[in-house]
């Protein structure tokens, strides 16, 4: 599925309050957990789940030290936390509770159309991209080109990563992950000196600015890099859907899952980082 940003480039979000948010979307009929598992695939949402992998190798930059400074089985540790089958069941338990039948059925009627089978093979390709650097370059250089030759895609790009994320909850998100990973890192003595939560969220919401032109360059690059092989009529076709009340309901709640899980995992890691390696300064 579509994200606002890619799972790499963001590194870390999460939504503030989700256990809220989960029961406030709760369904009176919910979806079983067979056609729950048909919806991952479908929409590509199993695949969009397997890539948070990759951001685990973003977690040793954010406490300004390097995967080797963690020994030489990193990669294996990390992968432990972020095992897919994990996070894969970790996503089915909440969506057998929170995802109704009626909106299931909803999104996987356009997922598993024609032009939602090629939109879906697009995103779990650009998913499973672990050069970033190559990927946001070359999703630069198409922004780029259409800004020169005025493409009617490049506003329709945008209005797209609008629609999956309606609420306006990206920035939220990636501020509380990063409090969630920081302060237990901060706890489990991965950092010798200890983090205050207040000042810390006082200084990403100072950064906030800066952090919102990010994530809309971040997203816009990302997005242009994902279906630049898609005509103007076809992008404007999965806006149309995007901006379904229904769909945009599903999102709301793909967008809660796959930060929750995100979040569950990082603070997961930074615990095992602390049998690692000593504490060291931030």
């Amino acid at each position: 599925m579509i994200r606002h940003a890619d799972f790499r480039h963001l590194v870390l979000a999460t939504l503030a309050g989700l256990t809220l948010a989960l029961g406030a979307m709760m369904p009176a009929r919910a979806a079983d957990r067979d056609r729950v598992e048909a919806f991952l695939t479908v929409t590509g949402f199993d695949v969009a789940l397997e890539s948070i992998a990759l951001s685990a190798a973003d977690a040793p930059a954010m406490l300004g030290m390097q995967p080797n400074e963690f020994g030489s089985d990193w990669r294996e540790k990390s992968a432990e936390v972020f095992d897919t089958d994990l996070m894969h069941g970790m996503a089915l338990s909440i969506l057998e509770e929170a995802l109704s039948d009626d909106l299931l059925t909803h999104a996987a009627a356009f997922y598993a159309s024609p032009l939602g089978q090629r939109l879906v093979e697009a995103e779990n390709a650009s998913h499973m991209v672990e050069d970033d650097v190559a990927k946001q370059t070359e999703g630069g250089e198409v922004v780029a080109l259409w800004t020169q030759n005025d493409d009617p895609r490049l506003d329709i790009l945008r209005s797209l990563n609008k629609a999956i994320d309606s609420a306006d909850t990206a920035v939220r998100a990636v501020q509380e992950i990063q409090v969630r990973f920081l302060m237990a890192a901060s706890n489990s003595g991965v950092l010798e000196r200890r983090l205050d939560e207040q000042a810390l969220r006082a200084a990403l919401k100072e950064n906030e600015p800066e952090l919102r032109r990010s994530l809309q360059v971040s997203g816009l690059t990302a997005a242009a890099y994902t279906y630049q092989d898609f005509s103007e009529e076809d992008l404007a076709a999965y806006l149309v859907a995007l901006e379904h009340p229904d769909m945009q309901q599903v999102y709301e709640l793909m967008n809660a899952v796959q930060y929750e899980i995100m979040a569950n995992r990082f603070e997961e890691l930074a615990r095992v980082m602390a049998d690692m390696h000593p504490g060291q300064e931030l």
